[in-house]
């Protein structure tokens, strides 16, 4: 992408309160959650509209962590049908993920160049009152 990123800034009604993670997620991903949510809750730049971004940033993580995990346990070559040596299919995978991870964490305002961009509010509403969790 080029030009000037955009600058995240606080979202009107941004959430100060940390939702659970989906059930769904893998373990990895529940793990960056938990590491991730606790920052963007004090800046209040993610709204409830943005939990299927923050969903899919963490479900690319624990995919770049499933991928690595695997590279590292069967190696960096598999062998081909006819015995040739090729590069392991996870590294593709791992491709795939650490760019889509790269993107989501830019728009989500958690690289260093974007994270200091947004100031947090004052606001003490119970934000997450409506969601029945």
């Amino acid at each position: 992408m080029r030009g000037r990123k955009p600058e995240v800034k606080a979202a009107e009604g941004g959430l100060s309160r940390m939702p659970p993670a989906a059930a769904w997620l893998p373990p990895e991903a529940k793990s960056e959650w938990r590491r991730v949510l606790p920052g963007l809750c004090a800046r209040r730049v993610l709204t409830r509209e943005d939990l299927a971004s923050l969903e899919a940033y963490c479900l690319s993580v624990g995919l770049v962590r499933k991928s690595q995990a695997t590279i590292a346990a069967e190696g960096d070559f598999v062998s081909g049908p006819k015995g040739d040596r090729k590069r392991h299919p996870a590294h593709q995978t791992l491709f795939q993920a650490l760019t889509e991870s790269r993107r989501l964490a830019a728009e989500l305002g958690l690289t260093p160049a974007s994270r200091g961009k947004a100031a947090p509010t004052e606001d003490g509403a119970d934000d997450l009152a409506d969601l029945d969790l």
